[in-house]
């Protein structure tokens, strides 16, 4: 994943290309990934979770910060597919991430509620209040 990011922080379409999964290499516009490589100005990569319950396949959830030829910043984010071919890891194809909803652990504390800290102020009076 790691060298994939390199490569492409580098426009290493090579590399790229020999990385890619035989079965889906033809599927690769070549020129268009140079172009967009070679004018990103990459940013870094994060790497957020691997799931490696297969035996075969593992997924790599990502983000890759690029700025573009426009200097707009972006932020990729992908779970990379990966799958062991004779021996040797490719990369097969990218899923979009599931988008994990936040769940509070306890209740949400009210604007006119008694703070919690004890105060005896309104929450939106002590430590709710905005700094």
């Amino acid at each position: 994943m790691r060298a994939r990011y390199t490569a492409h922080t580098l426009a290493k379409m090579k590399f790229i290309v020999e990385t890619h999964h035989p079965s889906s290499r033809g599927e690769i516009d070549e020129a268009a990934t140079k172009k967009w490589a070679a004018e990103s100005d990459w940013l870094g990569l994060d790497i957020r979770d691997i799931d490696t319950s297969e035996e075969n396949t593992t997924r790599i959830e990502f983000t890759a910060r690029y700025r573009d030829s426009d200097k707009q910043r972006h932020t990729h984010h992908e779970v990379g597919v990966f799958e062991k071919y004779h021996g040797q890891w490719y990369f097969r194809d990218a899923e979009v991430p599931e988008i994990k909803q936040f769940i509070r652990d306890t209740p949400k504390q009210g604007r006119n509620e008694p703070c919690a800290c004890g105060s005896g102020k309104k929450h939106k009076k002590c430590c709710g209040q905005a700094n």
